[in-house]
């Protein structure tokens, strides 16, 4: 589970819930089910006009993984290194059949490591390895950052179904004055309820959500730029302490690995 993104929200909402019940006693006024259907309603209406339907729910079903926490952490990158560092030991040992029985249990683990391990055992200068790499790798990122464009596109929208909501009350609102001009407070104080409904679902939520999964896309992208060239050094068929020092140089100084620390770990 991802603590940070459970607490931030459980946060959230106690501070709002907190601040009304502070503010006022009658927080019931607070909850109103035809504002809340506007805007939910009306944000989802407009995202499956807008998008096709496979994409709206696909971002739907990484809205819930952000509860979870991400796969690639500081530490994986480190053990990046190290594994493109043992698999440049083994290839100066046994050449690249002892590369491929290495990483043949990758298949079905790790679809984009292994496919840039067979483009060096197919035998692909360092150059093409890194290019179709890199193809891979901002086609992966262009199409698994459409979720994070539609809760996007979801956060800009709420608010404008909430300032329709506002507008339907006011319509009905004002047609209901001259019989009892008494109900104007009320009904004025449920009309603003949508705009807050659509505010808060767009900032609670949405746009928290869609920066999350368009971080932890980032974040999978470096590490896949990150592997790439190292399979590119493979190919090249550059020393371990180069590829070590290359790889590196990508990374903070505190996640550097260090051949000589290993050695002596191993001792």
């Amino acid at each position: 589970m991802s603590f940070s993104t459970i607490l931030g929200f459980l946060a959230g909402v106690g501070l709002f819930l907190g601040s009304i019940m502070l503010s006022s006693d009658n927080w019931w006024i607070f909850l109103n089910a035809p504002s809340f259907v506007m805007v939910i309603g009306g944000t989802f209406a407009a995202t499956f006009i807008a998008f096709e339907p496979r994409y709206v729910m696909q971002a739907l079903r990484i809205l819930q993984s952000i509860l979870f926490a991400h796969k690639i952490g500081r530490a994986i990158l480190t053990n990046e290194v190290g594994r493109v560092i043992r698999w440049g030991y083994l290839t100066q040992k046994g050449g690249l059949p002892a590369l491929e029985a290495d990483a043949g249990k990758l298949k079905g683990q790790d679809k984009f490591l292994s496919f840039g391990v067979n483009l060096v055992i197919t035998g692909y200068t360092g150059e093409e390895v890194r290019q179709i790499l890199a193809n891979t790798i901002e086609s992966t990122f262009q199409r698994n950052t459409v979720p994070a464009d539609i809760l996007r596109h979801m956060a800009a929208t709420a608010p404008a179904f909430g300032m329709i909501g506002t507008l339907v009350g006011l319509i009905i609102m004002l047609d209901n004055m001259g019989s009892d001009p008494s109900k104007l407070g009320p009904g004025m104080a449920v009309a603003l309820i949508t705009t807050l409904y659509g505010v808060l679902f767009a900032r609670l939520i949405l746009i928290p959500a869609s920066a999350k999964v368009q971080q932890r896309e980032e974040i999978v992208r470096f590490r896949n730029y990150l592997v790439a060239e190292g399979l590119a050094l493979l190919a090249e068929r550059k020393s371990p302490r180069y590829i070590q020092d290359k790889m590196n140089s990508y990374l903070d100084p505190s996640l550097h690995f260090d051949i000589d620390r290993q050695m002596k770990r191993g001792k």
